[in-house]
């Protein structure tokens, strides 16, 4: 790829300011661009880097640093936006699969819309419906009666349990099963788990992104529901009955159990955990490894276990790091405490 500076800035609306005659030959992190690389500022903590940046050209913002002249700078709003804008007009890698591969297994009665790709050994059961422009890759299992929508990418190795809904533009990466059994037992009077049928579905509404090794499991009863435009990190676990809000963000590692319900554009930190049966409203921010034991009504940032709004977290987690010094304190003052009860027996027993 080669891309003139003139054509770039004008592509994000941009300033030139050094050489307007430079070519981009790729883009890269500003720690290890090279010659002919853009890259971009955005975080204050890689200010630092732009004294020693190899690259040719920065999309920066008008009040950042622009003192190097060996460097060309584009001035943008948001260099952040500016350079995503970039890679998927230009750089975006695109693996390549354009019709349905011989080796496919796709029941008779599967309605197929214009322009469907299938990879290697998929398997799609009957009854399903696949929307226009979809891609679904190598070793793929799709079960009975599920719907796709349009333009949705299915990477290799995933699994669409029956009767499941995907709507349209939905990525779902390598790995993630969706409509797995929920976690349903019940037990008898002498201890032992009987499986309880979940014979509900998963909703995957439009704009979703699924990581890879998701799992999102199928209601017992109705429908777990993945509401537009979430997006759901690699490994994540979603129990049966649970309701994700629209554009909602779930970092890696996090569980939901059953029949929680998240409003729109909360987040979820790394390993969060919220327990079944609960709710969060909109605009819930929980931090990395938190525990959510009851629901939350007041939108605000969360952290800790169990988890309370931020400002609280900290106070407490400082009276916690304090307990040593409170410790000696309270030794001290009981001590104090003592010596004047002595005092007073003391002077007590002389009368």
């Amino acid at each position: 790829m080669k891309l003139k500076i003139r054509d770039t800035a004008d592509f994000v609306g941009g300033k030139i300011i050094g050489d307007d005659n430079i070519e981009i030959f790729n883009v890269a992190k500003i720690d290890e661009a090279k010659k002919g690389d853009l890259t971009f500022l955005y975080l204050p903590k890689y200010s630092k880097y732009l004294n020693t940046t190899q690259a040719s050209v920065v999309l920066v913002k008008s009040d950042q640093n622009k003192d190097r002249k060996d460097i060309t700078y584009i001035e943008v709003g948001d260099p952040n936006v500016a350079f995503r804008n970039l890679i998927i007009k230009f750089f975006a890698h695109e693996i390549k699969l354009d019709k349905i591969d011989s080796s496919a297994k796709i029941a008779v009665n599967v309605k197929l819309g214009k322009d469907v790709a299938i990879g290697f050994n998929v398997v799609i059961s009957e009854g399903c419906e696949i929307g226009d422009n979809t891609k679904i890759f190598h070793n793929s299992v799709i079960l009975p009666n599920v719907k796709i929508g349009t333009n949705c990418i299915l990477y290799p190795n995933v699994t669409i349990r029956e009767e499941c809904v995907i709507k349209d533009n939905v990525i779902i990466h390598s790995g993630t099963v969706v409509g797995s059994d929920g976690f349903g037992y019940l037990q008898d009077k002498d201890g032992v788990q009987l499986k309880i049928p979940q014979i509900g579905n998963v909703v995957i509404e439009d704009d979703v992104e699924l990581g890879s090794n998701v799992s999102i499991d199928r209601a017992a009863l109705g429908s777990t529901i993945i509401k537009r435009g979430a997006k759901i990190d690699n490994l994540v676990q979603i129990a049966h009955n649970v309701v994700v809000g629209e554009h909602c963000v779930i970092s890696a590692q996090s569980g939901i159990s059953g029949s929680t319900k998240l409003g729109s554009k909360c987040i979820l930190g790394g390993q969060a955990g919220l327990t079944g049966h609960i709710e969060l409203t909109d605009g819930v921010i929980i931090g990395a490894q938190s525990g959510v034991p009851k629901s939350i009504t007041k939108p605000g940032i969360y952290f800790g276990y169990p988890a309370k709004e931020l400002r609280t977290t900290h106070v407490l987690q400082a009276h916690i790091d304090n307990l040593p010094k409170y410790v000696e304190r309270i030794k001290i003052l009981e001590d104090k405490i003592n010596e004047l009860e002595n005092k007073l027996n003391n002077n007590a027993g002389d009368k």
